[in-house]
């Protein structure tokens, strides 16, 4: 099952490697140079990529204090003036991520500190999440999210990394030639992908035209200078081959590569997005490539040029161990006693490299913070998420009782008046809105 997420529902993620594990407190001088290089960013990019200004409310989070610096005042009044900044303190109800959020009636580009040191990774960072501010004025089409459990799978994860080496190759290539022809692979084996996952193209869509187009944005708008930004992309498509997950991942790969090649060969092809056309159909059409005859011999042919051989035994390797995962986590999250957590009005946050999913029954989170009106929840050892988004299912607690509920890698705080009741199988809970 897949829909349409509501703008409640909208992951805030969590990249891991995108900032510095370690807390530190955020000085007022390290804030300003952060604003002052995200001006920057919005001056030089002056509205040219999408047509409006990616300069607009910022707010730095220290994810363990929750202290924040902001750039600006918020609507409601909650942050002081302070030293030219503005600070506070995020409510325990709100998410910290690298996202846009909706918070003291002002929409905000937030960040985790400390952000990177190194200014171009800095840079890049930084204009992805202002992209992700200004995203709802772009008018883009409503896509239907899906769960991408086809990038989990031999085949998928195969010629999703050809694709990633084809899509490398094309970038580095010293002529028009090996260019166009490492493009027109690149596209090939997506097309083989979407071949064998009839289901693949509509679901990689929707985080391509989220994530994809953000990255995008990220190298296009927060590196000055071409060669920068070729060696923003290219990191890019390395930086994510070893993600235990592609599902969740992948287009923070594919969104810079393609965009570039896109900026290449088809102009004023970010207009078209308005209209539905996926990123490798823009490529196609702007290559004039024919569809071949025998699709599967073509790809496999091509394939032997990407070291084809040696990435499906590794992959076929792996297999062998995701199956023997699949298995442990039906055991824990649908054989077993689990607590189902109905969503109200749901903010999550997550790291998306590292998904597990289980066909019909959702996707394992490893890692996730859940805010709802029902309180909070932190799982650090897995908790499946229905596949609509609807609910979430943790392993049931040996003792639930009390505001502060604990289970196997799991904690919930739930706010006054929920409590649990028993579910549909013996050992079953259900989390129970209080009576109106």
């Amino acid at each position: 099952m897949k829909r349409s997420l509501p703008a409640f529902l909208a992951p805030a993620l969590c990249l891991a490697g995108l900032h510095a594990t370690a807390s530190e407190p955020i000085s007022a001088d390290a804030a300003r140079e952060v604003f002052a290089q995200a001006q920057s960013i919005c001056e030089r990019d002056g509205g040219k990529l999408w047509g409006v200004s990616l300069c607009g409310p910022i707010m730095l989070v220290d994810p363990q204090s929750r202290e924040l610096i902001a750039n600006q005042a918020d609507a409601k009044g909650e942050l002081k003036a302070h030293d030219g900044v503005f600070v506070g303190l995020l409510p325990a109800d709100q998410n910290v991520a690298n996202t846009a959020v909706e918070w003291s009636g002002t929409r905000w580009t937030q960040m985790l500190w400390p952000l990177h040191a190194e200014p171009e990774t800095r840079g890049t960072l930084i204009a992805h999440e202002l992209f992700h501010r200004i995203q709802p004025q772009l008018k883009l089409p409503k896509l239907e999210s899906g769960e991408n459990a086809q990038l989990d799978t031999l085949d998928g994860r195969y010629y999703l990394q050809l694709e990633w080496r084809a899509l490398t190759r094309a970038l580095q290539a010293g002529d028009e030639t090996a260019r166009r022809q490492a493009a027109a692979d690149a596209v090939l084996f997506r097309a083989e992908r979407y071949r064998l996952f009839p289901t693949a193209a509509v679901q990689e869509q929707e985080l391509e035209q989220n994530e994809g187009l953000a990255e995008y944005t990220g190298v296009m708008a927060g590196n000055a200078t071409e060669r920068e930004r070729l060696r923003a992309a290219l990191h890019d498509l390395s930086a994510h081959v070893g993600d235990p997950s592609f599902v969740r991942s992948f287009a923070y790969a594919t969104g810079p590569a393609y965009g570039l090649l896109l900026d290449r060969y088809a102009a004023g092809w970010r207009r078209q997005l308005a209209s539905g056309l996926r990123f490798d159909s823009q490529l196609r059409q702007a290559l004039d490539m024919e569809a071949p005859t025998d699709l599967r011999r073509l790809a496999d042919q091509r394939a032997q040029l990407y070291g084809g051989a040696a990435l499906r035994v590794s992959e076929t390797e792996r297999e062998k161990k995701r199956q023997q995962a699949i298995a442990a986590n039906r055991k824990k999250f649908i054989d077993g006693p689990v607590l189902l957590l109905p969503f109200q009005h749901m903010k999550v946050q997550f790291n998306p490299s590292n998904l597990q999913p289980l066909g019909e029954h959702g996707t394992v989170y490893p890692t996730m913070r859940i805010s709802d009106d029902w309180g909070v929840l932190e799982a650090s050892e897995g908790a499946l998420m229905k596949p609509d988004w609807s609910a979430v299912t943790v392993v049931a607690p040996a003792a639930p009782a009390g505001s502060d509920l604990k289970g196997q890698g799991w904690t919930l705080q739930l706010k006054p008046g929920w409590r649990l009741v028993p579910g549909a199988r013996k050992g079953d809970l259900v989390l129970e809105k209080p009576a109106q």
